[in-house]
């Protein structure tokens, strides 16, 4: 398995991307599994990369996702850097970076992305240094590579902060929809099951909605008032 022959890459510089995928009932991340000579191993990661020489950071998160994963037009967010002077010099890392990067012990400093997307839109496919790609339910992420553990706990608590102060995320509700929808979607992302009648209360009372005076159809309850996003 050969080394990386980009002559480009900044040995000390990567990008880590954690892009969420919501299926309408649960919460998953995006993950690779690493090319490794023992094929009897499986090592997990995000997808990231390091950076090219010439390019910026923004750049370079878009590049990488697309080289590794095939996905593209996804809006990423830079929400950390890692700098850990042994980030990357763990025993169980060792074979990956021997067998791609030229300089193995490099220190290696990560700027980290994060995005939110709905999994129905995009089809990821392995490329790279990725034997596969596939989603993974947040709440049974494995063990990963390098400090891929401690990156994706902070992108999540990164994104439950945005989604309930900023919102960031309210494009993956439907055009129109419940304020059920709307709870179910604030308890996958926040992790936590929240009291209806206050709930409704609280996105009512931050103008957050607006009714449609339609009602859902076809439904065998009975039929529930539509929303959309107040703009």
């Amino acid at each position: 398995m050969a080394k990386t022959e980009i002559k480009n890459l900044n040995p000390n510089v990567s990008v880590d991307c954690v892009v969420f995928g919501f299926d309408n009932s649960k919460l998953n991340v995006l993950l690779i599994e690493q090319k490794l000579q023992d094929k009897g191993k499986i090592q997990l990661a995000l997808p990231g990369d390091l950076i090219l020489n010439d390019e910026g950071l923004d750049e370079a998160a878009n590049r990488v996702l697309k080289e590794i994963t095939q996905l593209e037009g996804i809006f990423l967010k830079q929400f950390h850097s890692f700098g850990d002077p042994v980030r990357v010099q763990d025993i169980k890392d060792l074979e990956w970076l021997q067998s791609f990067r030229e300089n193995p012990q490099a220190r290696v400093i990560t700027v980290a992305y994060f995005a939110l997307v709905k999994m129905g839109d995009f089809e990821p496919e392995a490329s790279g240094f990725a034997e596969r790609v596939f989603w993974c339910d947040i709440k049974k992420v494995p063990s990963l590579a390098f400090d891929h553990d401690s990156i994706l706990s902070q992108a999540w608590e990164r994104l439950k902060g945005d989604f309930e102060y900023k919102k960031t995320g309210f494009e993956l509700l439907p055009e129109k929809f419940t304020l059920s929808q709307v709870q179910k979607l604030y308890e996958i992302i926040l992790d936590k099951e929240l009291d209806k009648r206050n709930f409704r209360k609280k996105i009512l009372k931050e103008n957050l909605v607006s009714p449609t005076n339609e009602k859902q159809k076809g439904v065998l309850h009975k039929p529930a008032m539509l929303y959309e996003i107040k703009t």
